[in-house]
């Protein structure tokens, strides 16, 4: 903890107000609800103004990663606004304590604040490998159990309405029907009431049904997965709406959930035990971690499964053996393996169309995703993978552009692939027809030359043996 370390005290917890940054907004809202249970006061910025990533740069290098410079950009434009009394308000900020961004995002946000004169903000960071401790702030069990169900509810909404959306009859009505499920949700998980399992699985169920009733209508679509580094492959702030922009433009979004992120950073800590062997007491709570997240996962996935309406997601363990042969799952910075395993994820779904989002100059991303796009387009040749680079001066258009074009060879490729199926379906009835024809006729030959052939040896017989 550096010089500009301001604590979260117990005073604090009771009249400051937390500002947290919006990455997925159905998740966050809901774990934002369970925080607010246990006595915070978090409220979400939801903000996509263009002036947060000029606010950004005012206040943060332009080489630094660009999701820094949207959150730093959007927290300090949130203290300007005069909405909150910045003497009564703190930051909290979710960080996994890796390498890159990841342990870094608090420092560059504290000497952003101290530049911009609200140095005596306190910043809140969330880790679960307690790099920073604030008497008001604890991360507790209740808490955690909350958050996971937050999380998991998060996921099966963001699956459910990426299937219907580009399909509704009626427009919004995916989203409303989320946004409906969403408050509910959060009530539930924010009432302070001990959280029932059977209640959860019921949810399951009532939410599938719910989006299944949802009028919708045949359309052709492409579907396409998103992939890439973990803010801009689904924060709408910083993929310039891109969710949006392909369901305009005819597609059908494909994105793998957040809880698998977890799951990844949780299996992480279980390969470095088996290499480095330390760590016995850590090395078992994340063993009942991963245990338990996998488990709460794959229950999901079996209510998906049983519904029948909707693809389910897919096990976690399998995602980790499909990195096998392309990449070894020892590489961990930033999301690592699990980018690579998840365009493999993608593809055995089906989804050969994979947008690879990644900040421009983000070195894990440039390994792992756009590194790996060779080896993966080699052993599967009909993959269409696209790598999107995301920058405070980046074009918007440019990448529309790149987009389309991606979804132009993705509708060429259907068409060609179409075609050859029905020249095959042609081809398969006509040998399926040619044996009762062939068949037919040769009977009809046989039995003409039997009757040409005896009526011709008839008479050559009388005449030469002399009797009539």
């Amino acid at each position: 903890m550096s010089g500009s370390y301001i604590p979260f005290t117990e005073e604090m917890k009771k009249t400051y107000t937390i500002l947290a940054p919006t990455m997925l907004p159905m998740h966050f809202r809901m774990v934002a609800a369970v925080l607010n249970s246990f006595g915070y006061r978090v409220e979400l910025l939801d903000g996509n103004s263009p002036d947060i990533p000029e606010t950004g740069l005012r206040y943060v290098h332009n080489d630094t990663c660009y999701p820094a410079i949207l959150v730093i950009g959007q927290f300090i434009t949130a203290l300007e606004s005069g909405k909150y009394d910045p003497h009564k308000t703190a930051l909290i900020y979710f960080q996994t304590g890796g390498g890159c961004r990841a342990s870094n995002y608090i420092s560059l946000l504290r000497k952003a604040l101290k530049k911009a004169g609200y140095g005596y903000v306190p910043v809140i960071s969330i880790s679960f490998l307690g790099l920073e401790k604030h008497p008001g702030f604890h991360l507790t069990l209740p808490m955690l159990h909350g958050l996971i169900y937050g999380l998991l509810y998060g996921d099966l909404l963001m699956n459910t309405v990426n299937q219907v959306r580009p399909y509704e009859k009626v427009k919004g009505s995916a989203e409303a029907l989320a946004a409906k499920w969403t408050e509910r949700l959060g009530k539930e998980l924010g009432s302070g009431k001990p959280i029932r399992y059977r209640k959860v699985k019921e949810n399951y169920s009532r939410i599938l049904n719910d989006f299944a009733s949802l009028p919708t209508v045949p359309r052709d679509t492409v579907r396409v997965g998103i992939v890439g580094e973990i803010f801009v492959k689904y924060s709408p702030l910083g993929n310039n709406n891109l969710e949006n922009f392909l369901i305009s433009e005819g597609a059908e979004t494909v994105v793998p959930g957040l809880v698998d992120f977890f799951l990844y950073c949780v299996y992480n800590s279980l390969h470095d035990y088996g290499i480095y062997k330390f760590g016995v007491l850590s090395h078992a709570v994340s063993k009942a971690a991963f245990s338990f997240l996998c488990k709460k996962k794959n229950d999901l996935i079996a209510a998906t499964v049983s519904h029948g309406r909707f693809r389910p997601p897919t096990d976690f363990r399998h995602v980790i053996r499909l990195a096998d042969g392309y990449i070894d799952t020892g590489t961990k910075m930033g999301e690592g393996w699990l980018l690579t395993a998840e365009m493999l994820e993608l593809s055995e779904m089906g989804v050969k169309n994979v947008v690879c989002t990644q900040p421009f100059g983000c070195l894990p991303n440039h390994i792992c995703g756009k590194g790996m796009m060779k080896p993966i387009k080699e052993r599967n040749p009909d993959m269409n993978i696209v790598a999107i680079d995301y920058d405070a001066g980046a074009s918007a258009v440019n990448q529309e552009n790149r987009l389309k074009l991606m979804l132009a060879y993705a509708r060429e490729k259907e068409k060609e692939k179409a075609q050859v199926q029905a020249h095959a379906q042609v081809h398969a009835q006509a040998q399926a027809a040619e044996p009762t024809v062939e068949k037919s006729t040769a009977e009809k030959s046989t039995e003409a030359f039997a009757s040409e052939a005896f009526a011709a040896e008839i008479p050559a017989a009388a005449s030469t043996d002399g009797r009539g």
